[in-house]
């Protein structure tokens, strides 16, 4: 059992993924383990500058390839100033969340000053970005499926 920040006690999950979002990470990633991790992680991307405002996940429960790399990513972006964020998931094919309503066009989010852009309508609530990245952790790795996905333009 463990507490999280509001006192609330759970049962500790197996599901676990690195988290990459400062240059520091890149030799000690940030780890990921109950929903309050997620918690964290987003609300530290939402106080960030705009250059570091997006992160990638690995889900240690995925099996590496051959090569020992991930066979899997997901990117988890957030932007403060309007509470959105973006998500997109890499594995057999690439997909960006998708929001039908009024996007503000493509839009850039950043790793340690290495800016990806994303394609319009891609932005979605912070809320929607908390549940996606907790049920990333909780599915073992799997694309979540609280999000509506599209193909993206480019990459």
């Amino acid at each position: 059992m463990v507490e999280d920040q509001d006192g609330l006690r759970s049962e500790v999950t197996h599901s676990r993924a690195h988290a990459y979002y400062r240059r520091e990470h890149g030799d000690n990633p940030v780890l990921l383990q109950i929903p309050s991790d997620v918690d964290a992680l987003i609300d530290t991307l939402l106080a960030s500058q705009p250059s570091e405002n997006l992160a990638a996940l690995h889900s240690l429960e995925r099996p590496l390839m051959p090569a020992g790399v991930p066979d899997h990513e997901l990117l988890v972006g957030a932007y403060g100033d309007l509470q959105v964020g973006v998500l997109a998931f890499m594995d057999d094919g690439n997909w960006v969340s998708f929001d039908p309503s009024d996007g503000r066009g493509e839009v850039s989010y950043s790793i340690t000053g290495n800016a990806t852009e994303f394609s319009d309508h891609s932005e979605v609530s912070i809320d929607l970005v908390r549940q996606a990245v907790k049920e990333f952790l909780s599915s073992g790795g799997q694309r979540p499926t609280c999000v509506q996905w599209q193909e993206p333009e480019f990459w």
